[in-house]
């Protein structure tokens, strides 16, 4: 009996099942990214006031997140191939509203209606690969994706400032969704049909898991840095990053894109390098709690920093901003291995919950903060209105910090009795 050769097999996977998925990660961080860059025409297109940009663009994370705990249900039940296929359907529709929007609220249903389309984009593919991959290939495969991502996040920056040269913001957003239909259809057409036999736990099920999540001393211990740290990155990279470098350090929208491009760059690099040193260490005996420590403290210590504004240091800066800022995620691996086996994808969803959501206010946030000072000549931002922004997220993570030094102490008193 003939029998199809293993690299034959290996390369049908990856071809039907991890290119497609992978290509939705790109687009679902290309949409998290983009407002960065276009942030100084939606203002002046618009009139839009710095609490305004940062609703509209924040949205994004709110609907991200209200749509996780459904997500793990949708995925069992239906498969990821119609999971993601279906949202993506949402998706692009939300990138034609915000496309054609000429007022606030259309660019907010606009942005909501992305954040909840392109939601299942890394949890469908985690999910399909785990059906479709060999066990051991998964953290390969897995990092993969993630790396995808960050090409996204890449191709928000200086990509999209150069196509903005040749066209506007409606028209690239309408290109988007022509091009999120086309993923759509690649996912539902390409990937073959598989589910996990005997599907997952009922939302009831997930429900009741987080609780026992949510009552445990040792996730409110880690939780509060790990959300503040996520959510501070996520809030900064992903809009306010651009015009404080305009606004604050001087630079013109090519500088601007360039420089959104090596923090990109840099976190890329710092998703693969800081929790291979974690893995690294951990067979040395050193936990990645204490990997995931220093690297939240010395992010913490960019951030005071850059809004001290050290001038000389700003592109440097910005740049350990990307890298430093990935080392949160650590939390979910260190989170999951202190319960449960059954409990571990309630973890990160909890945990990821948490992270979108303070996202979500940090940038909106943020926005207002900004809006209380008055607008500089040429409509640009004062410096003392980042620095106060900036400020409140980083005291969030100082409180953060002694709360995980208290609940430390306490757990070891209780360790102790």
């Amino acid at each position: 009996m003939n029998s199809t050769p293993p690299l034959a097999l290996a390369r049908t996977t990856l071809l039907r099942v991890f290119i497609p998925f992978a290509i939705g990660y790109f687009f679902s961080y290309l949409y998290r990214v983009v407002n960065a860059v276009i942030a100084p025409n939606l203002v002046a297109d618009l009139d839009l006031s710095p609490g305004d940009l940062g609703l509209l663009t924040s949205t994004y994370f709110l609907t991200f997140a209200a749509f996780q705990l459904p997500l793990g249900v949708l995925l069992d039940r239906f498969g990821s191939r119609k999971a993601e296929a279906s949202l993506l359907l949402f998706a692009a529709v939300g990138a034609f509203i915000f496309a054609t929007a000429d007022s606030v609220p259309g660019l907010i249903v606009g942005r909501a209606l992305i954040g909840f389309g392109v939601s299942s984009c890394l949890m469908a593919a985690f999910t399909a690969f785990v059906i479709w991959f060999p066990r051991e290939r998964l953290p390969l495969v897995n990092g993969l994706q993630v790396a995808v991502g960050g090409l996204g996040a890449l191709t928000g920056t200086a990509p999209v400032e150069a196509a903005l040269q040749i066209t506007d913001w409606r028209t690239l957003f309408i290109l988007l969704g022509i091009l999120t239909l086309g993923v759509a259809a690649a996912i539902f057409f390409v990937v073959p049909d598989r589910k996990i036999e005997g599907g997952g736990p009922s939302l009831r099920e997930q429900i009741r898991g987080i609780g026992q999540v949510y009552t445990s001393p040792l996730f409110w211990r880690i939780a509060p840095w790990a959300v503040t740290s996520q959510a501070t990155f996520m809030a900064v990279q992903t809009l306010w990053a651009g015009p404080w470098l305009l606004d604050v350090a001087g630079y013109d929208r090519n500088g601007m894109a360039q420089g959104l491009l090596l923090v990109a760059a840099a976190m890329v690099a710092g998703f693969s390098m800081i929790g291979a040193l974690a893995a690294r260490l951990s067979r040395s005996g050193i936990p990645p709690l204490y990997v995931s420590v220093c690297g939240m403290g010395a992010f913490m210590v960019i951030q005071g920093l850059i809004i001290l504004h050290v001038t000389s240091l700003t592109l440097p800066l910005w740049i350990l901003f990307g890298f430093f800022g990935t080392t949160g995620v650590l939390n979910y691996a260190i989170l999951s291995q202190g319960f449960p086996g059954h409990l571990a994808g309630r973890v990160n969803t909890g945990l990821n919950v948490m992270v979108f959501v303070v996202a979500f206010g940090g940038q909106w946030g943020i926005g207002e903060i900004i809006n209380l000072w008055p607008i500089m000549p040429g409509g640009r931002y004062t410096p003392a209105s980042y620095q106060a922004g900036f400020g409140v997220m980083l005291g969030l993570q100082v409180l953060s910090v002694i709360w995980f030094i208290l609940a430390g102490l306490k757990i070891r008193q209780k360790t102790a009795h």
